[in-house]
């Protein structure tokens, strides 16, 4: 257990950090959202198309890791969605927030700085796996889903939504270096030194950076709206998403898919197992959900230090 928190306490020492210095006013809350757009438009992009350019593209593409993340995540989706709507009577917008907060991961963010301390040599791979289900599946159902609750229920609402969503992921930086490294290690071509060293550089800034604009994003979220209603939503993120992967993944190898390798395995779950995306409460904010989505976003990282140390002990229990 000594060994899990030497790995979980960094990380959630760096992000109290960034906590405390917008807190003492040594940076702004705005201050975190450029250091937010410097990790996504820059250092994820190259630690992700880094990942993926150096390997072969057998050793990059798992179908098992993807249609274990995949399907396990549209089944938290529906399930919230479903349980929200029937069980809670909630609103079709408000379940559909209910949804995305269970069935997607801040695997940019948090994912990747602990699956770099836990699986270090597939913890790339694995967010690239992952930006590749969330960023061109879920979150674009996501927003269709948002946007038609909010029309009413207008088809034309939906294909729409839809068609915005992929405007924007072709201009997407990450998407665009998935795509890169997939087409570098498709064609096998070799990076020149200085240019791999070069994005290296960039890479190396992600996990520190990444941890720190969290902290300070958390700072003046409140907790005053409803936290004992996002309770359930904060279990089934924390829990029930990486269950739904493990059962999944267990059922793959029944219809003849090949299982993942351990690292690989992990890595999957542990990703499911982080905290929701980091813009939660701002997607959900336009929607008319941002107080209600702050409070579980806070909840859920603080809950996140006592489940992800759990499901470390799972994954590696020596």
């Amino acid at each position: 257990m000594l060994d899990i928190l030497a790995i979980t306490g960094p990380i959630y020492l760096v992000v109290l950090a960034g906590y405390l210095a917008t807190r003492f006013g040594l940076f702004a809350r705005t201050d975190m959202q450029v250091f937010g757009k410097f990790v996504l438009n820059l250092a994820l992009p190259a630690l992700i198309f880094n990942a993926l350019a150096q390997r072969r593209i057998g050793d990059i593409l798992h179908p098992a890791y993807l249609l274990s993340y995949l399907a396990g995540s549209l089944l938290m989706l529906t399930l919230a969605y479903v349980a929200g709507r029937r069980l809670g009577g909630l609103s079709r917008t408000r379940s559909t927030f209910l949804a995305m907060g269970v069935s997607c991961s801040n695997s940019s963010f948090i994912g990747f700085p602990i699956l770099l301390l836990m699986v270090a040599p597939v913890a790339g791979v694995a967010l690239g796996l992952n930006v590749i289900v969330e960023n061109l599946v879920m979150l674009p159902l996501l927003l269709a889903m948002a946007e038609n609750a909010r029309d009413g229920g207008s088809g034309r609402s939906w294909l729409q939504a839809v068609r915005q969503s992929l405007k924007r992921l072709a201009r997407n930086p990450l998407v665009l270096a998935v795509t890169a490294g997939l087409v570098i290690s498709l064609a096998e071509i070799k990076l020149p030194p200085p240019v791999v060293r070069s994005v290296n550089l960039f890479a190396q800034a992600s996990g520190s950076v990444s941890l720190f604009a969290i902290g300070g994003t958390l700072f003046g979220l409140s907790l005053t709206s409803g936290w004992q209603r996002v309770i359930p939503l904060v279990a089934a993120k924390l829990v029930g998403h990486p269950l739904a992967v493990l059962l999944v993944a267990s059922l793959l190898p029944l219809v003849g898919i090949a299982p993942m390798a351990p690292q690989l395995h992990a890595a999957a779950l542990l990703m499911a197992a982080m905290p929701m995306l980091s813009i939660y409460p701002i997607l959900a904010q336009a929607y008319g959900e941002g107080d209600r989505s702050a409070a579980a976003l806070l909840i859920c990282m603080v809950a996140s230090f006592f489940t992800l140390s759990a499901w470390m002990w799972v994954v590696h229990p020596g």
